[in-house]
């Protein structure tokens, strides 16, 4: 029997694969398939998607390779990152690369608190305030990882008010390599020749004084004499 619709006005399997592989991706990144939760059969997604057993299993191939699903024999496919650029990151986290890290840090939080200074909102200076103090009260307490954590969290909260969504993309795909430098530049412990006064870089950006944000920011992340 001749088929119902002209072969000729099919797309080609490339495009459906990529068509395919768009779809995944908006799904994971929708939140319908969260991290560490497993995505639905093949059979599934054949019907769900609409396309042949080959593109879906194409599709998650390829999503498999970039590091955002992962197969496990016997148990399914899982989601194990939002974010393509993540596990490329994490593999190249070395301890002899730390220093490349803060460079590539400095790179996007340096322009970042400059763009913070000309774009921020007054829900981003309270997102600021709210982590500038979860920070220091974790120092106050000598919670070692909580500081970590919060620290982390006001440089994100910058990048995020400097309102490009790129940037913050790629920011966000350093999120381990971030935890891992903040750590490393604390030497496991918080002792007071290592704390950095964050609080003049986020009244820089309340000023809206991005000179001076772009300097408060570079600040904190010089190259260590001779690395």
């Amino acid at each position: 029997m001749p088929p119902s619709v002209d072969s000729a006005a099919a797309p080609p399997r490339g495009h459906r694969v990529r068509q395919t592989i768009a779809q995944l991706r908006e799904r994971i990144l929708g939140g319908e398939w969260a991290v560490g939760g497993r995505i639905p059969t093949e059979p599934q997604l054949v019907a769900a998607l609409g396309v042949g057993r080959n593109t879906v299993r194409e599709a998650v191939r390829a999503l498999v390779h970039a590091g955002v699903l992962e197969c496990r024999q016997g148990s399914g496919t899982y989601v194990v990152s939002t974010d393509e650029l993540a596990p490329v990151v994490a593999r190249r986290l070395t301890a002899d690369r730390m220093a490349e890290v803060v460079e590539v840090r400095r790179a996007f939080e340096v322009e970042a608190a400059r763009l913070a200074a000309l774009r921020r909102t007054a829900e981003d200076l309270a997102a600021l305030d709210g982590a500038l103090a979860a920070r220091e009260a974790a120092w106050r307490d000598g919670r070692f990882d909580e500081f970590v954590a919060a620290d982390a969290a006001l440089h994100t909260a910058v990048v995020a008010a400097a309102h490009n969504g790129m940037l913050a993309e790629l920011y966000a795909s350093v999120g381990t390599a971030l935890h891992s430098t903040i750590a490393q530049s604390m030497g496991g412990a918080l002792e007071p020749e290592r704390y950095a006064d964050h609080s003049r870089l986020v009244e820089a950006i309340r000023a809206g004084d991005a000179d001076r944000a772009a300097i408060e920011a570079g600040a904190f992340l010089e190259p260590t004499p001779g690395a």
